[in-house]
């Protein structure tokens, strides 16, 4: 599987490439700036883009979207409903938009979808909490977790579309996950499910420990 992290944007959101090795296939999660250059470095390393994957609907992870399109052609842009097309922050910073916005290429997921890459299967777990939305890809031993969770952290739920109890309940579904993954956060470094399991105060409230 080749994996490979770009951070964007004057937030730092980390977009994510994800490809088959023989196929050549791949997505990019959460394109949040620079879509452009983005598709550019899929290219330079060898794939050919098939998808885009949001997992929520928040401008700095969306607003790279359609310079993406642009550079790499119609392909279809997968977020969830709930924050489809708009899905407002509270900051009020003119770079910030209200989301994805109408789109030709958007397609829904829900829980429990897959999707098919090459030789790989990308489920979805829907982990709404930061927005209502919110969306986490299952890829081998990859947890794409978005805004949701973070290394020793979880995403925010002061905004208008936010919810606390929805939150603990996606952390909670999280890590009863059988097994370890590697967590790959929307901000920040990269962690396992099994060192937040013992050492995330959310995500150990949340499991009742």
């Amino acid at each position: 599987m080749y994996l490979r992290s770009v951070t964007v944007g004057f937030v730092s959101t980390n977009c994510y490439l994800l490809g088959d090795e023989t196929t050549k296939k791949a997505a990019v999660i959460d394109p949040g700036f620079n879509g452009g250059k983005i598709c550019e470095l899929l290219k330079q390393d060898g794939y050919t883009p098939e998808m885009i994957l949001l997992t929520h609907g928040h401008f700095d992870h969306v607003d790279g979207v359609r310079d993406f399109l642009a550079a790499s052609g119609s392909i279809p842009v997968y977020i969830s409903e709930k924050d489809y097309p708009s899905c407002p922050t509270n900051f009020h910073i003119s770079a910030c938009g209200d989301g994805l916005g109408e789109l030709e290429e958007a397609k829904f997921l829900s829980e429990g979808d897959t999707l098919t890459l090459g030789s790989l299967t990308i489920r979805v777990l829907e982990t709404p909490g930061h927005t209502g939305g919110g969306l986490t890809y299952q890829v081998e031993d990859v947890l794409f977790t978005g805004d949701t969770l973070f290394a020793g952290s979880c995403g925010r739920t002061d905004f208008d579309n936010s919810s606390v109890p929805a939150m603990y309940a996606s952390l909670k579904k999280l890590g009863a996950l059988e097994g370890d993954f590697r967590v790959c956060p929307g901000h920040g470094g990269v962690s396992t499910l099994a060192r937040e399991r013992q050492s995330n105060p959310y995500l150990r409230e949340a499991m009742g420990r």
